[in-house]
């Protein structure tokens, strides 16, 4: 009885040490060199957010400026011919796709923070995000301090909140579950402005005629492409390409594609 319990427990310790030897494989794989052999990357990437990342209803692509930047960057750090593959992701599931290797790289309105940064590894920052306020065109909110005693709109677990109390202590807040409901809110005259990052104001200005960015940022909080932890070589790339991208004017071709002439957006802020 000994020897069959012994016979039928030696596959699950040969099974058992081949899984720890993949996954220790699989942690520590070159990223890069996977993408450098395969002339791919794959991008995780939103497919939710106006003017970074959202789905053509009409053709079923994804567009957007970060789009656009994850094409050029593929092809400044692989060439021409590489190809350019995305999965979409969403704020919970950004991190655990990348730990799974399911992609090769985030480029999906990340910012960069100090816990995120135990986890994953922050190139250079791509965008110079940071929380701003959207107002009629008619409003006399001119920036952010100009919010004291009055109410404003937010979205419920963003940073915008205590951002503006910062600077306007006295401010009511009303949070939402959703950009839609408070803009919505906005529109009912509930609050005098909607704050959270500079870029999502932007598309939603896009989209609500009427409507404008004021007080440029202030708050800091810009975006970065994320790659798994000890991957140095992968971020260190695309770096470099991004100084390339830049440098060759690609970078301020696509800023302007996409945000060019959106109401009170700060784009010499933006441009490099």
């Amino acid at each position: 009885m000994k020897k069959i319990k012994r016979f039928l427990f030696l596959p699950l310790l040969i099974l058992l040490a081949f899984t720890l030897t993949a996954c220790g494989q699989h942690a520590s794989s070159n990223v890069y060199q996977k993408v450098k052999e395969s002339k791919t990357i794959v991008w995780g990437v939103r497919a939710d957010t106006r003017l970074f990342g959202l789905t053509n209803i009409k053709t079923g692509h994804i567009e957007g400026f970060e789009i656009d930047l994850a094409k050029a960057l593929t092809k400044q750090m692989l060439g021409k011919d590489a190809k350019t593959d995305f999965v979409t992701t969403t704020a919970n599931t950004r991190i655990p796709l990348l730990k799974n290797g399911n992609v090769d790289a985030v480029l999906a309105t990340m910012t960069i923070t100090p816990e995120r940064a135990k986890q994953v590894t922050f190139s250079k920052p791509y965008f110079p995000a940071g929380s701003s306020l959207l107002v009629p065109n008619n409003s006399k909110i001119k920036n952010v301090k100009d919010l004291e005693g009055k109410t404003v709109l937010a979205v419920k677990g963003t940073t915008a909140v205590d951002d503006v109390h910062k600077y306007a202590p006295k401010a009511r807040i009303l949070q939402y579950d959703d950009y839609g409901q408070a803009m919505s809110a906005l529109k009912a005259n509930q609050g005098v402005a909607l704050t959270t990052d500079n870029g999502l104001l932007a598309g939603i200005a896009q989209e609500n005629p009427g409507y404008k960015l004021v007080g440029g940022v202030y708050s800091n909080a810009p975006y970065g492409i994320a790659v798994n932890k000890g991957q140095k070589q992968m971020a260190d790339h695309i770096d470099q390409a991004l100084n390339e991208l830049q440098k060759n004017g690609t970078y301020d071709r696509l800023i302007k594609k996409w945000f060019a002439g959106i109401p009170g957006f700060n784009l010499k802020g933006v441009l490099k």
